[in-house]
């Protein structure tokens, strides 16, 4: 695995990556990521430090996973040579990752042509106009599009990364790797990015109360009225401030939170699909063999068995 520094770029996106890919994890009990920094040359950060990178262009390319973090600039040309390494690692059929503005890289490589890609929602004006040829959603935390994935902003950078993590290793190792960083286990990548969130008052708490009331009893029938009675407001009024919280409906809320509990029972045990799908709450197997997959593009009996493969 290999990032790019890059001379103007701030520390943080940098610092993401290393955190949750360069640490060695012993405590996990998996073969862990080799994450090699790469920069064409001294790099100066943000802050006016100055970084010498152990790697060049050419171990970018030659890395099964490329990360790129945010340009320095986003309305500046990017280097030539970046361009030519980013094709050079998408032709060996490397996985390419962006976080924020780093969609602006891979997309002057032309290699999000065709695609749907995510940036932060201040760049996403601009990255579609310069670049026609991709569907810029400018709401969303991250895209996955299997060997390209491009995230918003610098926390949904630490959402990818999980993810990234979760793909390769599973819930309970990212899971694990979340409790480390001290982050949300799970944000859906379809989760809006901006959200316009007054100061809480106490009904919010209230929506905060009944969301963990959910997560531990998601195996119940729960129905928005429901929860809007826990929260004591009404649905519509309980409606309106979830989605001021969670940047989501409750009902799209709940299938996640289920589909995503779901990981753990189908990697460490042996029990049916139809118990799996009960045990996290969905009504029939059906239900859940639709959500899974719509959630994680593979059934839940094609995830156990690229899981136990993977192990």
């Amino acid at each position: 695995m290999s990032v790019l520094a890059y001379d103007g770029m701030s520390p943080f996106e940098l610092g993401i990556v290393t955190e949750v890919f360069g640490l060695s994890r012993p405590e996990l009990d998996v073969p862990w990521y080799r994450l090699v920094i790469c920069a064409d040359g001294p790099v100066r950060v943000v802050g006016g430090a100055t970084m010498l990178a152990g790697y060049g262009l050419d171990d970018l390319a030659a890395a099964d996973t490329v990360i790129i973090p945010g340009v320095s600039d986003v309305r500046s040309p990017v280097p030539e040579p970046v361009v030519a390494a980013l094709r050079t690692a998408h032709a060996r059929g490397a996985r390419l990752v962006s976080i924020c503005s780093g969609a602006f890289a891979l997309a002057a490589a032309g290699l999000l042509d065709g695609k749907r890609a995510a940036t932060h929602w201040q760049y996403a004006a601009l990255l579609a106009e310069r670049h026609p040829a991709v569907e810029v959603d400018a709401d969303v935390l991250y895209v996955d599009d299997g060997d390209i994935l491009t995230s918003a902003g610098s926390a949904a950078g630490i959402d990818l990364c999980v993810h990234l993590v979760r793909a390769d290793h599973g819930a309970t190792v990212a899971n694990a790797v979340a409790r480390r960083l001290v982050v949300a286990p799970h944000r859906e990548g379809g989760q809006a990015q901006f959200i316009e969130a007054p100061v809480q008052e106490p009904t919010e708490d209230a929506v905060a109360a009944s969301m963990t009331w959910a997560l531990a009893n998601l195996a119940a029938p729960i129905t928005v009225e429901s929860l809007a009675r826990l929260a004591h407001l009404s649905t519509r009024t309980y409606l309106r401030r979830f989605r001021l919280t969670a940047g989501t409906s409750p009902i799209r809320w709940l299938i996640t939170q289920r589909v995503q509990a779901s990981l753990a029972l189908l990697e460490s045990g042996e029990h049916p699909i139809p118990d799996v799908a009960a045990a996290v709450g969905f009504d029939s197997p059906v239900t859940y063999r639709h959500h899974f997959t719509r959630a994680m593009r593979t059934s839940p009996s094609a995830y156990r068995r690229a899981f136990r493969e993977r192990g």
